[in-house]
């Protein structure tokens, strides 16, 4: 019998701040409907000045080491597209602030959103040779476009966890994938930016040319029918996105694109998305965490994953749910995490928008925002000092 590899335990975690849609209409002037239903948005994470990738990544792993142990960790791969530095991976500080053990494999991957899915498929690699060993990927993002631009109400923060292993308790994911990549410059952030670039027609197009590619690529390799999966979980760079995704690949596939249909498939995916906005890597792993916590028994049911990043790289895969996992769900931890966030006025986002260190060297504290288990306390000599509540 095939070994069974895949997700055997999910956690995520979000910010200290949540600022609401209506507050950004109110400073804009936009009609509430083009947040409400035009991009299916109400809310988005903001993060405290003293979170970032590294703490939101620590705190959505931490409770996946403490249900576990951290003795069959051997790999810790960081899937990220807001990296803090060019050389040394977000990952080495999520390792040190979980007291994981030296005999450890670190390391960091980025192809925008896709990163995490490059991850989980490196995991697969790595516990299918050992098969006694775990492998915790981490997918963590603050999504952050320029004030007052198009892409400003889509930005949202998260990270999510994710154990991998041999006899999962969640999710096996199996064999095959739909793969395509294309070079396009849809989304991208230069080096010399803190804010990303963004053709927002582009990215849609480019978006709905890798649901095809990877559709064609996946039924080629004998994956299952349309008609088998029992939901599908898209990246969700805007909750809407994955209604047009989905739509766009029932017409592809020569079916009718009932709204109720496309409901059924997808809506239990987004409730997460809707209210902590794109979270990049972690997105459509956010997805899958509403999806599991919300559906009825999805026990022995095949779930498709359609994973893009843009520039642009998309995968599709199935992964069946494992019968009893809803004995492992987080679903009240995921909860709390969303409505402990506290409200942020328009301008108390704008300055943490604004707020970036000096690039001096010297040493530069932040004041002390997050109730959440890990903070960056601050710089000095160009080091990030990071702390554990």
């Amino acid at each position: 019998m095939p070994l069974s590899i895949g997700i055997h335990d999910l956690s995520f975690a979000t910010t200290e701040f949540v600022l609401p849609h209506t507050a950004l209409a109110d400073h804009n002037g936009t009609e509430i409907g083009k947040y409400h239903v035009g991009i299916g948005q109400e809310s988005m994470s903001v993060p405290a000045a003293d979170e970032d990738i590294v703490t939101l990544g620590a705190a959505a792993a931490a409770p996946v080491v403490a249900r576990h142990g951290s003795d069959l960790i051997r790999t810790v791969v960081f899937a990220t597209e807001s990296s803090i530095d060019q050389a040394k991976s977000a990952g080495v500080y999520v390792h040190s602030l979980l007291g994981l053990q030296s005999a450890t494999r670190v390391v960091e991957l980025k192809q925008a959103c896709y990163g995490a899915t490059a991850a989980l498929q490196f995991a697969i690699g790595l516990v299918r040779r050992d098969p006694g060993q775990q492998v915790l990927v981490i997918a963590s993002d603050v999504s952050k476009y320029d004030l007052d631009s198009p892409g400003e109400a889509t930005q949202g923060a998260a990270a999510v966890a994710i154990l991998v292993s041999a006899d999962p308790a969640l999710v096996r994911i199996e064999d095959p994938s739909g793969l395509f990549t294309a070079d396009v410059m849809d989304f991208w952030r230069p080096n010399y930016r803190d804010t990303a670039l963004v053709d927002g027609q582009e990215s849609i197009a480019a978006y709905l040319q890798a649901v095809e590619g990877v559709w064609k690529d996946y039924t080629e390799q004998g994956g299952h029918t349309l008609e088998n999966f029992a939901a599908f979980c898209y990246h969700q760079p805007f909750t809407k996105m994955a209604y047009k995704a989905h739509r766009h690949l029932l017409n592809y596939c020569g079916h009718d694109a009932d709204k109720d249909d496309i409901a059924r498939a997808i809506g239990q995916t987004t409730a997460y998305n809707t209210v902590v906005g794109n979270s990049y890597t972690a997105s459509m792993y956010l997805g899958l965490a509403a999806l599991l916590d919300q559906a009825d028994d999805l026990s022995g049911r095949p779930v498709g994953f359609l994973s893009y990043g843009s520039g642009s790289v998309a995968e599709f895969f199935a992964g069946t749910v494992v019968a009893g996992y809803q004995e492992h769900l987080r679903t009240k931890a995921h909860l709390e995490a969303i409505d402990r966030r506290r409200p942020v006025d328009y301008a108390g986002y704008r300055a943490l928008h604004e707020r970036a260190f000096p690039t001096d060297g010297s040493d530069h504290s932040t004041p002390a925002q997050t109730t959440g288990p890990f903070r960056l306390a601050g710089i000095s000599g160009h080091k990030r000092i990071y702390q554990a509540r």
